[in-house]
C-alpha cells in the first residue's frame, strides 16, 4: 500500500514500527528513516505516541510542533531520553502503598518532570483494598500531603471497581497518561475504564513484592468505540522501576517543587539553593515542618543526580 503525504496521529509504538490514525480514519504501519531525529532532543524514540506526523510512502517524514510531552532519562544511555507521550492534558500516576510500594522519590521526581513540561498530574492510590490498617494510615498521610501541595487525589482499587467510575468524567474529552511503577495496576484500570481493550494482566512477584511488565509498547487507546472524531483517550505505557530526569537545569529545579518555590521567595539570597546558606526559607520551613521532609529529600536527591543509577535504588 502506497502512503502519500497524508496526516495522522500515532497511536501506538512498538520499537521499530508506529501505527499512524489517518485523518481520514484509515490506520497504518509506518516506519522512521534511519537519519530521522528531532531537532534539539537526543531521544531513544524520536516519535512518540500522541505525536501528528506527516507520512509519505509509509515513512514518516515530518513531527509537528508539540505542545508538551513528558520526557526521562533513558536507563542505559544517560545522555538521551526517552518521550513517553507527547501532547496530552494530563497524566494520572498511578501509585500503590503496598505490592508494590511506590517511593515518594519516584512520585516527586514524576511531578517534578510534569511540572517542567506542564502536564497537570492526578495520583491515583490503587489497591486500597488489600491495605492492612497501619498502610491506610501511611496512605492517608501521602494524601494529605499532596493534596496541601495541590495535586489532585484519588484513592480507587481497579480489582474491585472502588472509585473508578468517579475517575471517568476526569478523563472525557481528554488525552490522558498513565504510568507508574510496574505492578501497580495500569492494566487492570484500563480494563474497567475500558472493557474492549483487553489489557494483559499479570500477578504480583511474592519474592520480590514487584510488578513484572504486560505492556511491552505505548499505545493510545480510546475510552470509548465510538467512531470519529475521538476525543478521549487513555495512552497506555511499559511500567517503569525508576524515573531519572533529564535536561533540568540546578536553578530550575525549585520551580517544580510547588511548595518550595513559594518559601523560596522569602530567602535572603535569590540564587539560593536551599542546602546550607543562612536565611534559607526552605530550610527553616522544613524545620519547622511546613515542608514534608520527604519533600526535600526528593529535591535534594534531584539537585545532587551524581549517581545516575541513585533513582533506581529509590525504587
Amino acid at each position: 500500500m502506497i502512503i502519500d503525504n497524508l496526516k495522522g496521529l500515532v497511536i501506538k509504538n512498538t520499537g521499530s514500527w508506529y501505527t499512524v490514525l489517518f485523518d481520514d480514519g484509515s490506520t497504518a504501519d509506518c516506519k522512521i528513516k534511519g537519519n530521522f531525529r528531532l531537532r534539539g532532543i537526543r531521544s531513544t524514540n524520536p516519535v512518540a505516541v500522541g505525536d501528528r506526523v506527516e507520512v509519505k510512502e509509509g515513512f514518516i517524514i515530518e513531527i509537528e510542533d508539540r505542545r508538551n510531552y513528558i520526557i526521562r532519562k533513558s536507563i542505559n544511555l544517560s545522555k538521551q531520553s526517552h518521550i513517553l507521550a507527547a501532547n496530552v492534558d494530563q497524566a494520572l500516576l498511578i501509585v500503590t502503598v503496598s505490592k508494590p510500594e511506590t517511593s515518594t522519590t519516584f512520585i516527586d521526581r514524576f511531578l517534578a518532570s510534569a511540572e517542567a513540561y506542564r502536564v497537570p498530574v492526578i495520583l491515583i492510590f490503587n489497591k486500597t483494598d488489600l491495605l492492612t490498617a497501619d498502610e491506610q494510615h501511611y496512605q492517608q498521610l501521602l494524601l494529605n500531603l499532596y493534596e496541601q501541595i495541590g495535586y489532585e487525589c484519588r484513592a480507587i482499587s481497579a480489582t474491585t471497581g472502588q472509585g473508578v467510575e468517579e475517575l471517568r468524567p476526569l478523563l472525557e474529552g481528554k488525552i490522558t497518561l498513565l504510568s507508574g511503577n510496574s505492578g501497580v495496576g495500569k492494566s487492570t484500570l484500563i480494563n474497567r475504564l475500558v472493557p474492549h481493550a483487553n489489557q494483559r494482566t499479570a500477578e504480583i512477584s511474592d519474592a520480590h513484592n514487584t510488578g513484572m511488565h504486560t505492556t511491552t509498547f505505548s499505545e493510545m487507546i480510546p475510552l470509548t468505540p465510538h467512531p470519529l472524531p475521538l476525543t478521549s483517550y487513555l495512552i497506555d505505557t511499559p511500567g517503569i522501576k525508576g524515573f531519572g530526569t533529564f535536561d533540568m537545569e540546578r536553578e530550575e529545579l525549585t520551580s517544580y517543587f510547588k511548595e518550595i518555590f513559594e518559601f523560596s521567595k522569602q530567602c535572603r539570597f535569590s540564587d539560593c539553593t536551599h542546602t546550607h546558606e543562612p536565611g534559607c526559607a526552605v530550610i527553616k520551613a522544613v524545620e519547622d515542618h511546613y515542608i514534608a521532609q520527604s519533600r526535600y529529600q526528593s529535591y535534594l536527591s534531584m539537585l545532587d543526580d551524581k549517581d545516575e543509577n541513585k533513582y533506581r535504588e529509590a525504587y
